[in-house]
């Protein structure tokens, strides 16, 4: 029954903004403070996970939030590796900046050239979002074929993805293919070691957009 005294009362719509105050407290507590571009991103990323760590893992490339916004304000469309990432990406805000959100993996086409190449339908995705003919966004939280691909098909032709979020989860070339991503010319944020998810590559897309759209 103690514990009931610390159950704060909150209206649905305030608990959000309830949860955003204690992550900025802790973060005060842990003497942390967080480039203003990229605040924001961070703070959801820690909302979804509630996982601090990602103040030290996730890593921006170069005016990485700038070109985001660039992209998302042009009408850029986002590919993801899940169709959980894809509930969890706001469709409406991306509606209203002119985007669409896409995931290839439940295709049967997918499906039966991933078994007829022996290689996995999350690579293969990322070959059939190089034919949508928008700027797209990769937002991978599960898969790290998926980046292993997209390096793969930089390595061997003209083409660029427009940014990549890479943060799939897991100990199977998860570390690796992040580093991959890293080492490209291609903008990105990515979260270096295993920790990631489909939850939090939606965190990011969503955090990317509310910036836009909540202004």
């Amino acid at each position: 029954m103690n514990a009931l005294k610390e159950i704060e009362k909150l209206l649905p719509q305030d608990i959000e903004k309830r949860s955003f105050e204690i992550i900025g407290e802790e973060l005060e507590k842990l003497g942390v403070s967080l480039p203003k571009e990229e605040e924001l991103i961070t703070k959801r990323v820690i909302h979804t996970s509630a996982d601090f760590d990602y103040v030290k893992t996730l890593k921006y490339s170069k005016d990485a939030v700038e070109k985001a916004h660039e992209l998302l304000k042009a009408g850029a469309h986002i590919v993801t590796d899940t169709n959980m990432a894809l509930a969890g990406i706001n469709k409406r805000a991306l509606a209203r900046l002119g985007g669409e959100a896409h995931c290839f993996m439940a295709d049967e086409e997918v499906a039966k050239l991933a078994k007829e190449r022996g290689t996995t339908r999350a690579a293969i995705s990322m070959e059939m979002a190089r034919k949508i003919d928008k700027p797209v966004i990769f937002a991978i939280g599960n898969a790290p074929t998926a980046l292993v691909q997209i390096y793969e098909m930089m390595q061997t032709s003209n083409w660029r993805p427009a940014f990549v979020i890479g943060v799939p989860v897991g100990f199977v070339n998860v570390e690796v293919s992040k580093e991959l991503i890293m080492e490209t010319d291609v903008p990105y944020i990515v979260n270096a070691g295993r920790k990631g998810g489909s939850n939090v590559a939606a965190a990011i897309c969503n955090a990317l957009m509310y910036e836009i759209t909540e202004r």
